[in-house]
């Protein structure tokens, strides 16, 4: 009788007291009708953090998200306005790996390390900063303390139409023509044979040779030059040593080496051979290019090789797409090996948290919701970009993986080989000196030899500007 009457004392407990669903609607108990504002720019990977994550987000806590994608240029307009001015007008930021150390030379954003661990009632269980990739450990601070919790990650990869440089027709035209095998480029040389060979088969048809990402008045064609080609060549970090504040060979740089030069007249000179909408891409229309079947191969960002290679509403080459590492000059592979060197662009961003938040609570819980392991799979195979560690091996990921020609394969097995911006505090402001110069040699109103020699002089004058160098 005893035991019946406490098992029943138990079970009224039980249903008079309160429910706890689990730790996320625990925490944004106290946190219901706060609506949280970001920020970042209109890519597969964001695109699906604004019509999936933020909905699941305010279902599991009650807190709203308001998440604007906008161009490139404007996500950073606006971010970095709104820290300037302390307006909290956003509650979490993109931060481009490239940018990070701009933000913290600044004391822009909030230390999340230390956040989490003044209060454990925000500790999400299932965020673990170990098991991100190394990725992550472009967001920290110089105590290793972590300033941002990445969302997208992936390698600027060679991407080319396997359907023609397979065609039995193709091959035999191509090895008449220029005395070797048909295949994708390993070297320069045979980069441009290709680009001849594709760009010229019919005067009648849109396929061109090449995708270049050229445009002539926005950063994308600085970054493709500096960042995915020059490396291949040998030039690294810009041809920028900041110990000494040099970027000219005369000074101890590579800004205007013999490589950089050769490698900037490869490139502006792949333009003839490419479709005409090069001069005015930046990274998305070179994605709209090859997935409209417009050029036989080209530079393609990561985040893009998933849908190019596997959705037919977007992509009129699904089934047809290659992946490969790009070509580069003897040397740069072992460099990259011995982690001397790299060989291509490591790309990616995160979420940051600006000091000027006014729902830095709300915005922490979003963070380590985006970054806990079961949202990435889908995440990955929508926007082509890992973080986690484990992404790698789900079946959802490795059936993307097998249709897009082994892409997640080559990020996880070679992404190594790869290299994000260098750490430059300067990063914005020197781009900004030197990009003219890149444009000027695009529409060829200078050589490469002239715009290089220049902008390595800009680039010097603006580091002595910011106390770099002292030249």
């Amino acid at each position: 009788m005893l035991k019946l009457l406490l098992a029943s004392s138990a079970i009224a407990l039980a249903l008079t007291a309160p429910a706890r669903a689990d730790f996320w609607s625990d925490a944004g108990a106290k946190l219901q009708g706060v609506t949280i504002r970001g920020v970042s720019e209109s890519t597969p990977p964001s695109n699906y953090v604004r019509d999936v994550l933020a909905p699941q987000f305010t279902e599991a806590t009650g807190i709203k998200v308001e998440f604007e994608t906008t161009s490139w240029d404007q996500m950073f307009d606006k971010a970095i306005k709104d820290m300037e001015a302390g307006s909290g007008i956003y509650d979490f930021v993109y931060i481009e790996q490239d940018i990070i150390y701009s933000y913290l030379a600044r004391d822009f954003l909030v230390n999340i390390s230390d956040a989490l661990e003044a209060d454990p009632s925000l500790q999400a269980p299932e965020f673990k900063i170990e098991e991100f990739t190394t990725f992550i450990d472009n967001f920290r601070g110089e105590n290793g303390d972590i300033f941002g919790v990445p969302m997208e990650a992936f390698i600027k990869v060679y991407l080319y139409r396997k359907d023609l440089f397979e065609d039995p027709a193709h091959k035999e035209a191509f090895k008449a023509k220029y005395g070797y095998d048909l295949a994708p480029a390993t070297t320069f040389a045979q980069w441009r044979d290709n680009a001849e060979y594709f760009a010229n088969l019919d005067p009648n048809d849109e396929l061109w040779g090449t995708t270049v990402q050229a445009s002539s008045g926005h950063p994308a064609s600085f970054y493709e030059f500096f960042e995915s080609i020059a490396p291949t060549y040998g030039v690294y970090d810009w041809g920028i040593d900041m110990a000494k504040g040099a970027a000219t060979v005369e000074k101890g740089g590579r800004m205007n080496s013999p490589e950089a030069k050769e490698a900037l007249a490869f490139w502006v000179g792949l333009l003839d051979l490419a479709p005409p909408e090069a001069t005015a891409s930046t990274w998305d229309e070179v994605a709209s290019t090859f997935a409209a079947g417009r050029a036989a191969q080209g530079w393609v960002y990561g985040e893009n090789a998933a849908w190019v290679a596997t959705n037919p509403e977007k992509s009129t080459v699904v089934g047809k797409v290659g992946v490969a590492l790009p070509p580069m000059n003897e040397g740069v592979m072992a460099a990259a090996e011995a982690g001397e060197g790299y060989i291509g662009y490591y790309d990616g961003g995160a979420f940051g948290i600006p000091h000027s938040s006014k729902n830095k609570e709300a915005a922490l819980l979003w963070l380590q919701y985006i970054g806990q392991p079961s949202v990435q799979a889908d995440w990955a195979v929508a926007g082509s970009r890992v973080v986690h560690q484990a992404t790698f091996d789900d079946p959802k990921v490795m059936e993307v993986d097998a249709k897009a020609d082994g892409y997640f394969t080559m990020m996880k097995e070679q992404g190594h080989l790869f290299k994000g911006a260098p750490e430059f505090p300067f990063h914005a402001q020197v781009r900004e000196v030197v990009a003219p110069f890149i444009y000027e040699a695009i529409v060829g109103t200078m050589t490469p030899e002239e715009a290089l020699d220049k902008a390595a002089v800009a680039a010097e004058a603006e580091m002595a500007k910011l106390g770099y160098g002292g030249n």
